[in-house]
């Protein structure tokens, strides 16, 4: 049985797994949002970074990439991998993901998805929606072992273009998170 994995973030650049074959295309019903609180890769337990999770959203679509994985070792790997990488992400959802636009059928079903769910009971590090300037000041002033949460948007921004996906929330977010920076440049010198 082959093992499919839809990345919507870092995934996108980053899968860290073998796989056979990586497909563009997109899941229907969900947005990309920064929402969920990073204490382990973007940020600290003290200063979370935000990463993106996704959020039911009728009528909207997400881009990201899927990645087939077909032999039964590099599947185990692959999930115990992920299990680790996703750990914040308390939510795991089998979806459709479509390559084309226009197509009723997907072209794969069931594809695996984590997600980092808004109940706080089961999800301690989701943060949640705030204004594009909150969320953009967390991301400049976070840190992990990572790197800086303001790489992680900016790869993510770059990503997303390179495969022909413009986010608003994202393209939105970095272009915040840019001209904070170069205000805190100008008022610095």
């Amino acid at each position: 049985m082959v093992m499919w994995v839809f990345g919507y973030g870092s995934l996108i650049w980053k899968a860290g797994f073998n796989f056979d074959e990586r497909l563009v295309g997109f899941i229907k019903g969900y947005r990309r949002v920064f929402y969920q609180g990073s204490t382990d890769h973007r940020g600290t337990l003290e200063y979370p970074g935000r990463t993106v999770t996704l959020e039911p959203a009728e009528g909207e679509v997400c881009w990201g990439v899927a990645y087939k994985v077909s032999e039964k070792e590099d599947q185990e790997v692959a999930l115990t991998y992920l299990e680790v990488r996703e750990k914040q992400y308390d939510k795991k959802a089998h979806l459709d993901f479509f390559t084309e636009p226009t197509a009723t059928t997907p072209a794969v079903s069931g594809i695996m998805v984590y997600i980092a769910s808004p109940d706080k009971k089961l999800n301690m590090n989701y943060l949640g929606p705030a204004s594009l300037e909150d969320i953009a000041k967390q991301i400049i002033h976070a840190e992990g072992p990572s790197g800086p949460n303001r790489d992680y948007l900016f790869q993510l921004e770059k990503a997303l273009l390179q495969i022909g996906s413009k986010d608003k929330h994202v393209i939105d977010l970095a272009n915040e998170v840019r001209r904070i920076l170069s205000q805190e440049e100008m008022t610095a010198s």
